[in-house]
């Protein structure tokens, strides 16, 4: 009888011990990780700016907490054996109702459809805790139910298993949003790079995280020869902070880069001169100009304002998408108004060209400039989002 009670008291020590250890790093690594950011601009947005998140002391705090509300829920269903990961349930619904944040947060607050999805799992796992409550009874003590890779534990793993899952799938999975909201932090840290590493290799993105990346590569003085590496969205009135959705980032940041904030609300190009008159216009808002005719393929327009930033001539260099940009300029002007010729980017031309001619299907034409110039300027005007 000894044996039997110390073995029951082994098995279900291992159990707890195993459900925990897969509770607490599950939950912290999934704050500290992949919510954080999102976390922050929630807080943020809740607290309308009074409070900012700190992901490890977030994480912690929240881990602990939702810890202690299972701790509670043992305390009182006693729920142990085959069944005691049904313990974690109530605290796995709360981590899926945090990580559950609209991408509207700091327009529109509301539950949703958890005003009702909540009561109606609660009340399924109340219903199902009694029936294991009735059941329990009747499990075997035997040494196959005990250890650490018994079936009782391997039961248990998988129940949380499934759980884990499913905040996974509930949670806000949101690409874009993800990738905005971790620019947004990095560069309140002014950690351009960072802002810049983000969703680098993802073809998903908006206007608002297309001004992020305007606006970082501006700080590094990268913005003419790297940005159509990312794919672009919007026109010039979206890159200037009045029209980006900005969640954490104030949008003061991006206009002091600039020369200052506009009195009222007005068009780039009115903005610009405006800021040139007034001897306020920054180096970088240079930039921000002729990226903005290209952005609006407007290859007349860069071609006018280029001289008056940058000397145009052929011993010179240019960054990489205004070459590209001259090059196609010309190609398509009987008589263009800036002439530059630069061999390496000329033969890059007459390639794509060439690719073009030979394919004579659309999509396979598509496939093949994106497989080669995908992070040029060129397979943007032609096949980059329009609005």
């Amino acid at each position: 009888m000894r044996y039997h009670n110390l073995n029951k008291k082994n098995g279900t020590i291992t159990t707890k011990v195993v459900c925990a250890v897969c509770f607490l790093v599950f939950s912290f690594l999934w704050l500290y990780e992949f919510q954080a950011d999102v976390l922050a601009v929630a807080q943020f947005a809740l607290s309308h700016g009074a409070t900012h998140y700190d992901r490890t002391i977030g994480a912690l705090i929240i881990t602990a907490v939702l810890f202690t509300v299972q701790l509670g829920v043992f305390s009182v269903t006693r729920l142990s054996r085959r069944t005691h990961a049904l313990t974690y349930l109530p605290s796995m619904l709360i981590l899926t109702v945090l990580s559950d944040i609209s991408p509207d947060i700091d327009r529109h607050f509301s539950l949703g459809a958890w005003w009702w999805v909540i009561p109606l799992v609660l009340l399924t796992w109340a219903g199902t805790v009694w029936l294991a409550k009735q059941l329990m009874p009747f499990e075997n003590d035997d040494k196959q139910n005990t250890g650490l890779f018994s079936r009782r534990v391997w039961i248990n793993l998988l129940q949380m298993a499934v759980m884990m899952l499913a905040v996974a799938l509930v949670g806000n999975s949101n690409a874009v949003f993800h990738y905005r909201a971790h620019a947004e932090a990095a560069l309140l840290k002014g950690d351009v790079d960072e802002a810049l590493r983000v969703g680098y290799k993802s073809l998903e993105t908006d206007e608002t995280l297309t001004a992020l990346r305007v606006h970082a590569l501006a700080r590094k003085g990268e913005l003419g020869e790297r940005l159509f590496a990312y794919p672009v969205v919007g026109s010039s009135e979206t890159i200037l902070p009045n029209r980006a959705h900005l969640q954490l980032l104030p949008a003061d940041t991006i206009w002091k880069y600039l020369g200052g904030r506009p009195l009222y609300a007005m068009m780039p190009q009115k903005y610009y001169k405006a800021m040139e008159r007034d001897s306020l216009a920054t180096p970088v808002m240079a930039d921000y100009r002729l990226c903005g005719h290209l952005i609006d393929r407007d290859l007349d327009a860069f071609a006018a304002a280029l001289p008056h930033y940058y000397e145009v001539a052929d011993s010179l260099p240019l960054p990489r998408h205004y070459r590209e940009a001259l090059v196609l300029y010309q190609h398509m002007r009987m008589n263009p108004i800036v002439v530059y010729h630069e061999t390496v980017t000329e033969v890059d031309w007459e390639n794509l060209r060439q690719m073009m001619d030979e394919c004579a299907d659309d999509a396979e034409r598509k496939l093949r400039v994106f497989d080669k110039y995908r992070d040029s300027y060129w397979y943007y005007y032609y096949y980059g989002v329009k609005e």
